[in-house]
């Protein structure tokens, strides 16, 4: 049997419209086309660590992402973990918000978590988040745990 012409546009635009939906797909998962830099402010937050947080991390408030981790540094003084956060400007928070590192999942990637204030005045462009909880790191839990152990006996 032959090929003819339009069977082979067929099978030519059916690969590339895969193409398009895997290039698609690969941008959703790598959240290159997240929000904007157009509608949204800057946050700072001070961790003691920042475990496995990663530029691009989400942030989230009551399970809805509200923004993304812009940067993380250290201090050369305090040796803190300093976090930079683009919040979406739909989202307004209280500035005694306070902000904790929490992992998805057993083994999954880390988020910042808001959980807002009851203050009146709001945080606004780069403000700072005063009340953090830095990042639960699992060896240093298994560590002490046996640490403990070993003291008892």
């Amino acid at each position: 049997m032959q090929n003819t012409k339009t069977q082979d546009t067929l099978v030519g635009l059916f690969v590339a419209s895969g193409i398009v939906a895997l290039f698609f797909m690969a941008m959703q998962i790598s959240n290159l086309s997240s929000f904007s830099d157009n509608s949204v402010y800057t946050v700072t937050a001070r961790f003691e660590n920042s475990g496995g947080l990663k530029v691009k991390s989400p942030v989230t408030m009551a399970g809805v992402r509200v923004g993304r981790v812009t940067n993380i540094s250290i201090d050369q003084e305090t040796y803190e973990s300093v976090v930079e956060m683009k919040i979406e400007s739909q989202y307004s928070f209280p500035d005694d918000t306070s902000a904790s590192i929490f992992t998805a999942g057993l083994l999954g990637e880390q988020y910042i978590s808001l959980d807002p204030g009851g203050s009146e005045t709001l945080l606004a462009e780069n403000g700072l988040i005063d009340i953090t909880q830095s990042a639960i790191v699992l060896e240093e839990i298994i560590g002490q745990f046996l640490f403990d152990k070993a003291a008892e006996e």
